[in-house]
């Protein structure tokens, strides 16, 4: 029996779960020795892989993107959409975020011991004024070595606007382009045949160091934010998918699986972002210039699986610390959430830098962040696969209203 690769990565990533759980309980000395000989090697090999290829498809999907689309008014109709979009979820997750937090109340749990908190030390963001003055690179170069990803996809529509205008003149570098990104493409295949094996050590990694120790005290925070995460995934994105991608929820949740399953291992919207693309194209049938510009972008600024997690947190640290939010906070709260993902873009630890803007926003004491950091690591798997979800939903729907469109621009002009 053969089995495809989608149900080889689910069963490694639940064989993973089983194994770390079992040698965490049963085991834990068998698992420290195990755990930097085979478990870490083996995630650490398929990370480095895929982060291998993430700033070259960027940057070769971007310029193919902005040149696929030809015209700067579609590209920027294009951009409006897509921005407003994660704008909007990231809005609505937060709010489902917060909402569920007051209906289950995770803070208000007897036995939460808050000496967890001390000595947490968190960085601080940039201010979105600077990041965005920041967009435009001074050294392409730089931005590609060190992975600012907000100024290589600015540099590389720049290109693709350049092939556009100069047309004929720059055909070869366009096909240069083009043949770039298929060896991308082909290496992300190549790549795949080993995630089931990176799944496994990453998966059975995380959950023999954190086994379920980390989960007596915050469980219920746990469930929330799962709660919150899957709320979110079903109604916000499949209403996308049914209602302005006039497509089936269950078909888009089933073939984007294998890219799910990838994010949730890796824990890393850009990690996973040449496995998201490929399988968004191919399986999904969304066009290959929307696909190539909205989904970076995604992986860049759309964060709606951290703004559940703010949101919940916020609810559950003020609750520990028994102090009562007002309206006026809790609106506070959604606005820095929304402001500050575009703002901490690319900074690596964004969950934590954002939630301690949000709790500071309201006066919470920024050391709550360490009551949850134990079991961040397995939430920040399951955030992961909820916002590139969101990506690809965004670029379905793009995708979809943009072939929409130019069936009536042909019907009229038939």
């Amino acid at each position: 029996m053969k089995f495809n690769l989608t149900t080889k990565i689910i069963t490694a990533l639940i064989l993973g779960a089983v194994v770390g759980l079992i040698l965490n309980i049963f085991a834990k000395d068998l698992f420290n020795i195990l755990d930097p000989y085979l478990f870490t090697p083996l995630g650490k090999i398929f990370l480095n892989l895929i982060s291998m290829l993430v700033v070259p498809i960027v940057f070769l999907s971007i310029v193919l993107g902005s040149a696929g689309l030809g015209d700067p008014k579609k590209l920027g109709r294009i951009g409006l959409k897509t921005i407003v979009y994660f704008l909007l979820t990231t809005c609505i997750a937060i709010v489902i975020g917060l909402t569920l937090a007051y209906i289950i109340d995770p803070g208000l749990v007897e036995g939460i011991d808050t000496s967890q908190s001390e000595g947490f030390k968190t960085e601080e963001a940039p201010p979105v004024g600077e990041t965005l003055m920041n967009i435009i690179p001074k050294n392409p170069l730089t931005a590609m070595t060190e992975g600012n990803m907000l100024q290589i996809i600015a540099f590389a529509i720049f290109i693709g606007f350049g092939l556009t205008a100069l047309g004929e003149k720059t055909k070869g570098i366009l096909k240069l382009v083009e043949q770039g990104n298929d060896l991308m493409m082909y290496l992300v295949t190549l790549v795949m045949k080993f995630a089931p094996y990176g799944t496994f050590g990453l998966i059975a990694s995380a959950i023999g160091s954190q086994g379920s120790s980390a989960l007596k005290a915050m469980w219920l925070y746990f469930v929330v934010v799962l709660a919150a995460l899957l709320v979110h995934a079903f109604i916000t994105y499949g209403g996308t998918i049914l209602f302005l991608a006039k497509k089936n929820p269950i078909w888009f949740f089933k073939n984007f699986s294998p890219a799910m399953s990838v994010g949730f291992s890796t824990s890393s919207s850009n990690a996973t972002l040449p496995i998201s693309m490929d399988v968004a194209q191919q399986r999904l049938g969304v066009s290959k210039p929307v696909s190539s510009f909205v989904q970076p972008l995604g992986a860049t600024i759309n964060m709606d699986g951290t703004a559940i997690m703010q949101g919940v947190a916020t609810v559950f640290i003020s609750q520990v610390y028994s102090v009562d939010l007002s309206m006026e906070q809790l609106i506070t709260v959604v606005l820095t959430a929304v402001l500050a993902s575009i703002g901490t873009a690319g900074v690596p630890g964004v969950g934590l830098i954002l939630l301690a803007m949000v709790l500071s926003s309201v006066n919470l004491p920024v050391e709550g962040i360490g009551l949850i950091l134990g079991i961040d690591r397995l939430l920040d798997m399951a955030r992961t696969s909820i916002n590139i979800s969101g990506d690809a939903a965004c670029a379905l729907f793009v995708s979809e209203s943009e072939k929409k469109r130019t069936i009536k621009i042909q019907r009229g002009e038939a």
